[in-house]
């Protein structure tokens, strides 16, 4: 019954997003080609960041589709989070409601974000497919890399929601921390050039390091390289959710009165 309410507020969100748009949800797309355009530029051509990919060969195209995996969990975890922070706030009518389960409020904009981002993945995999003139079979375990990344979203997703009806400087600062965030992700760059002592720390305390790592394990290597890292990124994310979720059932009693 949830999960079917679920699905039903997740389409009316995606319908309304681009309501009347001539592209519609060809948008998340283009935002995502254009920002791969710019970092490419910047980080490969400007600042010539080199990789090492057996599987791929040398130049800015294989970069690109390295950049391309990284930004895409990167993008629907911060599309999710920030969007989810203010799901309860701009909805006081569906709060008050005795009836709705309000559980589901923050769970929308995260999956509508995730589902954006399967756009930008099967073109990932068909381009990745056409330069290497091959199938890589380990895509199958793309859920691998969903799992920790909608746990670690939707516990913090439920932790900003919940925040934000007390305190409205969440989202505003929701933004300078996720700016920083992202530069300490190897995204833009690969994670050898961390110094050594630094790495360690990086992988397996950042989440959205093991599960960008995780993608690009699958979608571009075709093997499972960083299994450590990954559990334990999933244990931590699992955490986070049953906080996020242990947290916001606390402080929901509340959220009617304040709003």
């Amino acid at each position: 019954m949830k999960l079917s309410l679920l699905k039903t507020l997740v389409q009316r969100d995606l319908e309304a997003r681009y309501k009347g748009s001539i592209l519609g949800n060809l948008w998340p797309l283009l935002n995502q080609l254009s920002q791969l355009l710019i970092y490419t530029y910047v980080f490969s051509i400007v600042l010539q960041v080199k990789l090492d990919l057996a599987s791929m060969p040398n130049g800015n195209v294989s970069f690109s589709l390295w950049l391309f995996a990284g930004l895409l969990p990167w993008n629907a975890f911060t599309a999710g989070l920030l969007q989810s922070a203010n799901s309860l706030v701009t909805q006081p009518n569906l709060v008050k409601k005795v009836v709705f389960p309000l559980r589901l409020l923050p769970l929308v904009p995260i999956c509508s974000a995730f589902i954006e981002s399967l756009m930008g993945l099967a073109i990932l995999v068909l381009l990745v497919g056409v330069l290497s003139h091959s199938f890589n079979t380990a895509i199958w375990l793309l859920p691998l890399a969903w799992l920790p990344q909608l746990l670690l979203t939707a516990g913090l997703g439920y932790l900003v929601a919940s925040f934000t009806v007390f305190l409205r400087d969440i989202p505003q600062s929701l933004v300078v921390i996720v700016n920083l965030w992202f530069y300490l992700t190897p995204i833009v760059y690969p994670a050898h050039v961390i110094p050594l002592p630094w790495r360690y720390w990086v992988l397996w305390l950042n989440p959205l390091a093991a599960i960008v790592e995780t993608y690009r394990d699958l979608v571009l290597v075709g093997k499972m390289q960083h299994w450590g890292e990954w559990a334990f990124a999933t244990i931590l994310a699992l955490l986070l959710f049953l906080g996020g979720l242990w947290v916001y059932q606390r402080l929901r009693p509340a959220f009617a009165d304040v709003l």
